[in-house]
């Protein structure tokens, strides 16, 4: 069995189709669980009609899927956010992954999808982060997240980052080929900026506990490799080559962001 675990908070408008693809799967043997965080919207009443159990649980994503995880029946876990999409074929293929080629974690390559251009600049961004320090493994077997006890529920944001690289120390991952999509549905640069923004007061808290100064957290956090390196190793570069418009775009894109994070950092030290 497989548990699809989704945290949701007020996703009344996407987390329909998040179930839908779930329950759509070619492997049908989903134990589909939902934790929400006290929605005021219709999240739950939607949830209900689809997944097999559905708690409410907070105060963030780190302690929602820890319990879903807790309370799970399945040998493998699948974490989803609630505007998260899956191909047809994506858990079976990572069973297959697991199953029969030894693997005990898999990335799954994300495609971001909505209206706009900015979307298409988001798109081409993420297809750069696949596999790489900058992604994080969802497809996990139980006994490895219960060997690493499950996410950090000090951190928020980069837990993902803190948990993959647990998993990494005493599991063997993979990528596979089925994507999962991320509807951005319209892109709205204000609120991309502060959702970025909000995530990056744990930054601090992150690099605390592995050391700022730790390879990783540099090609992570630092300049040259989240602006330079991870766009151009492995031969990425042809593809910024032939797609110049989208490169010129996301290279704005991602000096917002840095932006961002330096006034957050400034803020944070400043009250500190």
């Amino acid at each position: 069995m497989v548990s699809v675990i989704v945290t949701t908070k007020d996703e009344e408008e996407n987390v329909e189709e998040c179930l839908r693809s779930v329950m759509n799967q070619t492997f049908k043997n989903i134990e589909l669980i939902l934790v929400d965080n006290y929605s005021k919207d219709r999240t739950v009443e939607i949830a209900k009609k689809y997944a097999d159990k559905v708690y409410l649980r907070g105060p963030e994503r780190s302690s929602q899927r820890n319990f879903g995880a807790e309370i799970s029946e399945g040998e493998y876990l699948l974490f989803l956010d609630a505007d998260m999409i899956l191909s047809p074929s994506l858990v079976e293929e990572c069973l297959r992954k697991c199953e029969f080629e030894g693997f005990d974690a898999l990335y799954i390559p994300e495609r971001v999808v909505g209206n706009g251009f900015w979307i298409e600049v988001r798109d081409f961004e993420r297809s750069f982060y696949t596999g790489t320090v900058i992604d994080a493994v969802r497809f996990v077997r139980k006994v490895v997240f219960r060997r690493i006890n499950g996410f950090d529920e000090n951190l928020v944001g980069p837990e993902d980052w803190d948990f993959d690289r647990r998993v990494r120390e005493v599991a063997k991952t993979e990528i596979i080929d089925a994507p999962l999509y991320h509807n951005e549905e319209n892109f709205d640069m204000r609120r991309y900026l502060e959702k970025k923004k909000y995530y990056a007061q744990w930054l601090n808290s992150y690099m605390e506990k592995w050391g700022a100064d730790h390879s990783e957290i540099i090609r992570q956090l630092g300049v040259w490799y989240r602006s330079i390196g991870v766009f151009v190793e492995n031969g990425k570069w042809r593809k910024l080559i032939r797609y110049p418009l989208l490169t010129v775009a996301m290279c704005y894109l991602r000096f917002r962001v840095g932006l961002a994070y330096f006034l957050t950092k400034l803020d944070v030290e400043s009250k500190n």
